[in-house]
């Protein structure tokens, strides 16, 4: 039995050059149009981007001026309030998950849950599956960084962990991997923007992913690997030098 607990994913037809090409596109934003451009205010933006669709794909009704000027809902205020603090949290997603999931969780669900229930799994099988995911973020693995990103963010929506926010968790997870894990460190591609655009494909995938069949989490990773191209092209470095 390998000891890579996601060798499978390299198997997969067409996942290894899907990522690859993702990667890339990736790659080429972040070096030709951030190279001189890159500023904390313009991952400030990014992750106000991201937090906005995230909340939209929660539920919110709130639009992105709303969001920006601190008018929102409450679903908006809460995705806010995960991407202020995201990218602290890269140090502790890379020695404990479990400790920065638990803490996505308490910053999304405080003032709507009590404190007591804040960054803790539903129930002792929730929290197996916890530890479950945060293993595959720790694990030494020839997945690509962008393939091990999705997995975690299927699980966590699919799972559902927590007892509120889980979808606000998981695509927030899936942004502090991107950037733990080197392909992102400022955080300035917008993966949740590129969920919200695809949002038809993006639920059907989760559901396809949900069944546990081999055919469905194929069909995730294909489409995650779209989505972080489209996540690229979101980034406020190609939008802003296109406005």
């Amino acid at each position: 039995m390998s000891a890579d607990p996601l060798a499978w994913l390299v198997s997969l037809e067409g996942v290894p050059s899907a990522f690859a090409g993702a990667r890339d596109g990736i790659d080429a934003v972040l070096r030709d149009r951030g190279l001189r451009r890159t500023s904390p205010e313009m991952t400030g933006e990014s992750l106000l981007r991201g937090a906005h669709a995230s909340a939209v794909l929660e539920g919110s009704a709130s639009s992105l001026a709303e969001v920006r000027e601190g008018t929102g809902d409450e679903i908006s205020a809460d995705a806010v309030r995960v991407s202020t603090e995201l990218l602290s949290l890269v140090p502790v997603v890379r020695r404990a998950p479990l400790q920065a999931f638990a803490r996505l969780h308490a910053l999304a669900g405080h003032g709507s849950l009590p404190a007591d229930r804040l960054g803790r799994p539903r129930d002792a099988e929730s929290a197996g599956l916890l530890r479950t995911v945060a293993d595959l973020v720790t694990a030494t693995t020839d997945a690509p960084a962008l393939a091990v990103a999705a997995v975690v963010h299927a699980e966590l929506v699919v799972s559902a962990p927590f007892p509120s926010h889980n979808g606000i968790v998981a695509r927030a997870a899936e942004r502090l991997l991107i950037a733990a894990k080197g392909v992102d460190e400022k955080s300035l591609v917008v993966p949740e923007a590129a969920h919200l655009a695809l949002r038809a494909e993006y639920e059907s995938n989760l559901r396809g992913y949900a069944s546990g069949k081999q055919s469905g989490i194929h069909s995730w990773l294909l489409y995650t690997a779209e989505a972080y191209a489209a996540a690229a092209e979101a980034s406020p470095l190609v939008r802003d030098a296109e406005e």
